[in-house]
Order: C-alpha cells, then sequence, then structure tokens
C-alpha cells in the first residue's frame, strides 16, 4: 500500500555502498535500519576548515587548511616520544606530531619535498606551532575535498563521522521529489522550501546558527512530522465518531448509595469531569476519552462512578492497571464500596491460575461479576465478558493504543476512559491523546497539606539519617528512593542494595527493599510488609513511581535528585500525598548543580501543581524525556522539538482538522499528497484504520 514513489527510501540501509554487514548492525542500532531513518539522523555540530590563514597569522586553538612543503621526519628515539614532521609555508613552520607511529604510511603521504595540504586544530607548544595527527592530509590539486564545512552527526563506537557523512549523503541522493502536502498559502507566508530542499539543507550546515531547530528548514521539516501526526491521529478520531456506540443512562441508584457512603464529598472539579463523562457515555457514539488528575486527585473514584452507570443499566465494566500492585490497590478501593450496594467486583491478573481462574472466567461470561479489575491478563483470548458497556485504562502511557482498542473490541460497542495521574502539558496531549476527547481534574480533596519540601546536599545525610529515626520512632513510614544511575557507573540496582546494607545496619528489620529486577511475587511480599507496617522504611528504585497507595507513609528521601527530571520527581513525591497529615520530602544532591539542575529543585520546592510542573519539565528537558523516562504511547519525535516547535503544532491540528472535514477520504491532489506524508513518516496505521472503515 506505500505509495511507489518512496520505495526507494524504504529499502534496507545495506543497499547503501560501503555499508557492510557489520556496520549495517551499527548503523542500525544507531540510526535504524531503513534509508529513511537516515534521513531522519541530524547533525549535531559542524568543523568549519575555511580558515586558510599564512601560518604566521594563524590563530592557535583553531582549526586551519593550509598549503605546505614537507621540510623534513624526525623518527622517535624511543617508543615513548611521538614521530615529527616539520612542514612550513612561505612564513612559517609548523611540527606536525604522529603518536600512532606508522612511519612507512607517514613517509607515504607525506614525502620530503612535497606540497600537501594539511587541515587539523592549530596549537602552540614552547612558542612552537604544532599539530597533533591531522584531520587530512591531501594533495594540492584535493584542497577543494577538504576547504569547506565538515557535518558532524551523533555516532557510535565502530563508525567514523566520515564514513556516516558519505552514507547519509547517499541516502539523501535517492530523495525523490515528492509531492507538496502544506497548504500553499501557509507555506508561503512561512518563507518555507520544498521538504527536499529542507531536508538537504539541515544535512548540509553552513554556520553554527543552521543547526538551530528554530531555523526555517527545521522548522518546516518538523511541520511536516508534526502534520503526519496530527493527520493520523484525526483520521482515528474520525473513525471513532463513526462508530455507532449505546446510550447508557443508569438510574442513578447505585452512584447515589456510594456517594452516601463516603466519608468526604466531591470535590467541583471531580463533580464536573462526571458530568462530561456521563453525557458521552448517553451519546449514540462511542466515548474516547482521556481523564487526566494529579496524585490523590480522586480519579479511582470517578472511575467507579462511571463503571457503576454501567452496572446500573445491566452491562459490564472493567478497569486495566500497567501493575500487579495497581490492580490490588484497585481492588482494596473498590471490592469494598461495591459489595455494601450489592455489586460484584474481582480481580483478574497473570497470577490468577487453575480452578480460581476457571470459575471467575465463567461468571464472567454469564454476567454474574459487573466490574473486572485486571493487568494486561485481561487481553487474553479466553477472557469473555457478557456486555461489556465501558473499558477504563489506568496509566495509559504503560499501554500501546492497539490494547487500548484490543480491551475496547471485547465489548459490545465499549466506550473507553483512559487515566493518568502523570501530568501531561496540553501540548503534548495533542501529539500523544489527539484521538480523545479530554477532562482533567485540577483539584485535590479538602484537608489535603502540602508537603513540606526541602533541598539538602548529599554531604548532610547524617543529619537526614537522625531526623528519620524520630519520624520512624513517632510510628510514620518512610520512602527512600535510590538514583537514576548514570550509565558509567554501577545500576541503579547496586546503588540501591548498598543503600539498602548502610540503612539495615542503622535501622535493622525495620528496612525492606524494593527493585525492578525482583519477582512480582517478592515485590507484592515487601509492599505488603510496608503497607502494614512490618517494614517501616522502605528502600526502592523508581519501580514505585506510580500508583502506590500507603496513606501512612509521610517522608519522602530521594537521592541524587539532581538526576530525576521534575515530571518524575513530582511523581514520586506524590506517594506522600495520599493520607491527610503533614508530610516531608527531602531531594539530595550532589556536587555542583547545573543551572538546569537547580532551575528543577527550586520548582519542586515553591509548587506542588503538578501540570505546572509538567510545563516547566518541557522547557528544561524538551518532549522526548517529558515523563522522566521515554515511556511508550507518547511520540518521540525525529524532527520536531516541543520545547520549540509547539506552536506549530497547534497549527497542524487545525490544518489537519479542516483538511479530513473537506477531505475525508483525502482523494483532493493535497489530500493524496498527505498520504504520502503519513507512509513517509510512518503513520501507515493510520491509513490502514481508515480504509478498514
Amino acid at each position: 500500500m506505500r505509495p511507489e514513489i518512496l520505495y526507494p527510501l524504504f529499502a534496507g540501509i545495506s543497499t547503501i555502498k560501503g555499508i557492510g554487514e557489520r556496520s549495517s548492525k551499527l548503523v542500525a542500532g544507531l540510526i535504524g535500519d531503513k534509508i529513511v531513518d537516515m534521513l531522519w539522523h541530524l547533525p549535531s555540530n559542524i568543523i568549519d576548515r575555511r580558515y586558510s590563514p599564512r601560518l604566521t597569522e594563524a590563530v592557535p586553538g583553531r582549526i586551519i587548511t593550509v598549503k605546505v612543503r614537507v621540510v623534513e621526519h624526525i623518527a622517535p628515539k624511543s617508543r615513548k616520544q611521538p614521530y615529527r614532521v616539520i612542514v612550513e609555508d612561505d612564513s612559517e613552520q609548523l611540527t606536525l606530531i604522529f603518536f600512532k607511529v606508522y612511519a612507512d604510511s607517514i613517509a607515504k603521504n607525506l614525502p620530503a619535498g612535497a606540497e600537501r595540504v594539511i587541515s587539523g586544530k592549530l596549537d602552540s607548544f614552547n612558542g612552537q606551532l604544532q599539530m597533533s595527527h591531522p584531520d587530512y592530509i591531501v594533495k594540492p590539486e584535493e584542497i577543494d575535498k577538504v576547504l569547506g564545512v565538515e557535518t558532524v552527526y551523533p555516532l557510535t563506537a565502530g563508525i567514523t563521522n566520515k564514513m556516516l557523512g558519505k552514507w547519509i549523503k547517499q541516502a539523501l541522493a535517492r530523495l525523490p521529489d515528492l509531492p507538496e502536502w502544506q497548504n500553499t498559502e501557509f507555506k508561503q507566508k512561512q518563507g518555507w522550501s520544498s521538504f527536499r530542499a529542507a531536508l538537504l539543507a539541515v544535512h548540509n550546515p553552513q554556520r553554527a546558527a543552521d543547526l538551530d531547530p528554530s531555523t526555517p528548514a527545521r522548522c518546516r521539516l518538523a511541520y511536516d512530522e508534526l502534520l503526519a501526526n496530527q493527520t493520523a491521529l484525526a483520521i482515528v478520531r474520525q473513525r471513532v465518531k463513526k462508530q455507532a456506540g449505546r446510550e447508557i443512562r443508569g438510574n442513578g441508584l447505585l452512584r447515589r448509595k456510594i456517594l452516601e457512603q463516603l466519608p468526604f464529598k466531591l470535590t467541583e472539579a471531580q463533580e464536573k469531569v462526571l458530568s462530561e463523562i456521563y453525557a458521552d457515555q448517553g451519546q449514540a457514539f462511542r466515548m474516547l476519552r482521556l481523564l487526566q488528575g494529579d496524585v490523590g486527585s480522586g480519579k479511582t473514584i470517578v472511575a467507579l462512578l462511571a463503571m457503576l452507570n454501567a452496572a446500573e443499566c445491566g452491562a459490564q465494566a472493567a478497569i486495566m492497571a500497567p501493575t500487579e500492585i495497581l490492580a490490588k490497590q484497585h481492588l482494596e478501593t473498590i471490592q469494598p464500596l461495591c459489595e455494601s450496594i450489592g455489586i460484584r467486583a474481582e480481580l483478574l491478573t497473570g497470577r490468577t491460575k487453575g480452578k480460581a481462574r476457571a470459575a471467575l472466567l465463567s461468571d464472567l461470561e454469564d454476567g454474574k461479576i459487573d466490574i473486572l479489575i485486571g493487568t494486561h491478563a485481561l487481553f487474553q483470548e479466553e477472557v469473555k465478558f457478557k456486555d461489556l458497556a465501558l473499558a477504563v485504562v489506568d496509566e495509559q502511557h504503560r499501554f500501546g493504543v492497539h490494547q487500548r482498542l484490543n480491551l475496547s473490541s471485547k465489548g459490545n460497542k465499549a466506550d473507553i476512559l483512559v487515566m493518568t495521574a502523570t501530568p501531561i502539558p496540553r501540548t503534548l496531549i495533542l501529539t500523544a491523546y489527539g484521538d480523545m476527547e479530554y477532562s482533567k481534574i485540577d483539584q485535590v480533596p479538602e484537608g489535603r497539606k502540602p508537603v513540606d519540601t526541602r533541598v539538602v546536599p548529599v554531604d548532610k545525610i547524617s543529619e537526614v539519617v537522625s531526623g528519620l529515626r524520630r519520624k520512624l520512632q513517632s510510628g510514620t513510614r518512610a520512602y527512600w528512593v535510590c538514583p537514576l544511575v548514570e550509565e558509567s557507573e554501577k545500576s541503579d540496582l547496586a546503588a540501591a542494595e548498598e543503600r539498602f546494607a548502610s540503612l539495615q545496619k542503622i535501622f535493622g528489620r525495620d528496612v525492606g527493599l524494593v527493585h525492578g529486577k525482583m519477582k512480582e511475587k517478592e515485590k507484592d511480599t515487601v509492599m505488603e510488609q510496608f503497607k502494614n507496617g512490618e517494614i517501616k522504611l522502605l528502600v526502592a528504585t523508581t519501580v514505585i513511581e506510580v500508583g502506590v497507595n500507603v496513606p501512612e507513609a509521610t517522608v519522602m528521601i530521594i537521592e541524587h535528585a539532581e538526576r530525576f527530571g521534575l515530571a518524575q520527581l513530582h511523581q514520586l513525591r506524590g506517594r506522600i500525598k495520599r493520607g491527610f497529615e503533614a508530610s516531608t520530602c527531602i531531594l539530595m544532591y550532589a556536587g555542583r548543580l547545573s543551572e538546569t539542575a537547580r532551575e528543577r529543585l527550586n520548582i519542586m520546592r515553591e509548587t506542588e501543581d503538578g501540570f505546572l510542573i509538567a510545563e516547566k519539565d518541557l522547557e528544561l528537558r524538551g518532549s522526548g524525556e517529558i515523563l522522566g523516562t521515554r515511556q511508550s504511547g507518547f511520540s518521540e519525535f525525529k524532527l520536531a522539538d516541543m520545547s520549540v516547535h509547539k506552536d506549530l503544532l497547534r497549527i497542524a491540528n487545525q490544518d489537519a482538522k479542516m483538511v479530513l472535514e473537506l477531505d475525508p477520504n483525502l482523494q483532493t491532489p493535497r489530500g493524496q499528497a498527505l498520504r504520502t506524508l503519513l507512509y513517509l513518516f510512518e503513520r501507515d496505521d493510520a491509513v490502514k484504520t481508515y480504509l478498514a472503515g
């Protein structure tokens, strides 16, 4: 189905001259395995070799390209000494230094008396000009090959810049003239060139300023990628809206009973969000809505009320969580409330086995279970509902779009409600969830006390431990999160084990450890001990980031906080905002803080507003790392940078909507060109989805 014009770009990288079996593996690991992937691998720097002064006027520290005559070779007297070659122009002498000595090769490249062009970084030592290992040594007639601007690409071990540059040039040579998919007036207003010209310009920067993401060529390409993203999402959204749904309008009886039992009143934000969800459930088309709410804002109770709306109509609902810990937590919240009003809620995970599993699946198919809570296990083929009307997906970024659709397909025109506690900037909601309606709970329940957040240097760790001892003696529980470890060091697991051992010497059996490499069962056991108070201090890696609910835990210590992203620090701090007690978060840092790290920690100290923090995180880090780690479900753009191009995203969003309103089948010349764009940026799924109806 891919347009024929794109075939050359989707050939394998091994079709490039010079890429053999070994180098194709290296390139695939760095860039990808198709020609098109090479086009998206943008330069990171330039080397300007146009500076060609006389040696007397040359500035040490700069890269120079000069024509010289070879005067003499000075072989080393011992292995520790370098090989030297004296060269000169008409004004001054220069010593070329070679630490790796291949005398025959040097003599061949630089024969005495010959003229050569050399290029490299000029240094000065004891008043003498010198150059270590010139980058280029060529004959005078080849000077044009050197005297220019060299593009520098991000590399991997085993590939040189020269090799990669040559291969990317070949990839660019295969780029055809593609039909224009942009709105002509908009493109002219921006002063942008064609797609092909923009891509060639980006790969041939002539000044350092040409590397900036805000240049016209980069903006043009970023817009193309964003337009592909937004058109794909608009197609999916259009299809969802066309899908017939079912009108779910319960009588409110079960919901009233639950609300009467709750020890708190719903916030205005919860009420508003519920009215949006109920309105969607009552429509004749299927609901696809994102519910965003900060940690502790009460999303679970909102989800339960939406599920009870389905139960009031005699239908079933399901809620899917990314981990067993989270699924069990939902069960602990939901099951007692449901039991009190005669509604059956059950749990299904990968560990539900044998007779218990068979009985549960049979009851589910017979309609005896009203609400099913589970993990990925809900996707399995043998899980059959009698009448699934609402599927709730918790922490959506841990699941792919296909999994979401897979779950809803188990029902009869089932609605989908997607929830996340990860604050997402409005801009990124468009890129990842542009196919959904959007609701936001931006209030926390009354009575929640703010977290006292402190920033402390790591050399005050003994004072932190003393304060922690007093807190634990008073009956509180605490988390100690170990750092994300830089690759050059040991693993974060080793750091956590080391910290666990040192704290165990002080606090004995009161200390537990959880990390991502533990088996689910072991992890659950430790978490259970922490929840019921057998363990008072939990040492952990970031495995506790999402959803762990222990209201008695009111202290959070994060070691090497400067290594974490803002959104992740916010998620971790959220673990101690579960109860109504005053809580303390200590952010420990080591060494001198960079400007960005200092700003990050200051923001954490100043605010608890997750949405504000997410916006700041986007400004400081760019979109690639917005969630603290690169999580699936978020578009990792190759050319667009959300901290620079977010205004273009809004325009692309409007443009895509307008195109599909006027040309829903993408049949006009621009529509056909947009199909090519979708395939170019590998958004084929949208086209297939569309054609599949």
